[in-house]
Parts: C-alpha cells; sequence; structure tokens
C-alpha cells in the first residue's frame, strides 16, 4: 500500500518542478510589463490592492482555521478549506499581476527604523512566497495520494511558512497603502 502511494505521488513530481520554476518567471517577467507603457490602452487597476490584500487575510483565516479542522478530526472540512486556500492564492495572484501589469509601482514612503522594518518584511514575503510554491504543491500531493504520514511531515513545514506569507502579504499592504496615489 505504501509502495503504491509513493509511486502515484512520484507521478506529480514534474508537475510540481515545472510549476515551482514558472510561476516565479512567470510572475517576475509579467510584473516588469506595463501595458500602459507599451502602449495599450488599459485603466489601470488600482482598486486591486486592497482586494487582494484582504484574500491574504482570509488566506490566513482559512489555513488557521484548516489547522483548527484536522486537530478536530474534521478532515472533510480541512480538505475544503486547504482547497479554497490555495484557490485563494491563485486569485491574489493574478490580482497581484494584473495590478503590476496596468499601475506604477508605487515607492515606500517611510523613513528611519521603519523603513528597514517594512523591507525586512517585504523581502522575507517575496522570498518565502516563492519558496511556498513547492511545499504546498508537495503537500498537497501527498494528501491527496493518501500518503498521510508524509503528508503530515511536510505540512508541519508548509503551515507556518505559508501562513507567515499570507499574514505578511497584509502587512506590507497596509505599510504601504498610504503612498499609494
Amino acid at each position: 500500500m505504501e509502495n503504491s502511494n509513493l509511486q502515484e505521488e512520484k507521478k506529480y513530481n514534474k508537475w510540481i518542478v515545472a510549476l515551482s520554476i514558472i510561476i516565479p518567471l512567470a510572475v517576475a517577467a509579467l510584473f516588469g510589463v506595463n501595458l500602459r507603457k507599451l502602449g495599450f490602452d488599459v485603466e489601470p487597476l488600482t482598486f486591486l490592492p486592497p482586494i487582494y490584500a484582504t484574500i491574504n487575510g482570509l488566506t490566513a483565516v482559512i489555513l488557521l482555521i484548516a489547522f483548527w479542522a484536522i486537530k478536530n478530526k474534521r478532515i472533510v472540512l480541512h480538505e475544503s478549506l486547504m482547497q479554497t486556500a490555495i484557490g485563494c492564492s491563485v486569485i491574489f495572484l493574478v490580482m497581484y499581476v494584473a495590478y503590476h501589469m496596468t499601475s506604477d509601482s508605487t515607492p515606500y514612503g517611510g523613513e528611519g527604523t521603519i523603513k528597514y522594518v517594512y523591507y525586512f518584511i517585504l523581502i522575507t514575503h517575496i522570498l518565502l512566497s516563492i519558496i511556498i510554491i513547492p511545499f504546498v504543491l508537495i503537500t498537497y500531493v501527498r494528501a491527496i495520494t493518501n500518503n498521510f504520514e508524509r503528508h503530515k511531515k511536510i505540512a508541519r513545514i508548509t503551515f507556518p511558512m505559508w501562513l507567515y506569507v499570507a499574514i505578511t502579504g497584509v502587512v506590507v499592504y497596509l505599510m504601504i497603502s498610504p503612498y499609494y496615489a
């Protein structure tokens, strides 16, 4: 049984590697594309940052409820919440890219110590948002292939990292929001 689960899990490895590389590269490439500067007549999607910050906050809440659910043996609820959290992360990413493809980046205007705090939070948020991709995918695959012991082991790493990314996404928004034009 265990061996067949591992074989099933291995079928997903190419997808995990591909998505873990393609997603950050695509985001980085699209982040540098501003459709308005390329001559396209598109409205800046300046209404999106508070929406995608809210989605980050919602993702954090969903992760916490999913953690509670699994600790209380509410497996079906846990599964649904985790799928919802993944969906929220995908929606966030689409909105984030759409905003940056239609709007100029907002420079942080804080000074002194708070500026260093902001950049520390921003840099750790960005780095962990890249690192979290394969962790989420591996954790999810281990669950859907019924490798629950292996799922639990990696989920202990994935959960706090993903929660940090979701929470710091909100913090970054709150810190930069006074400087939006």
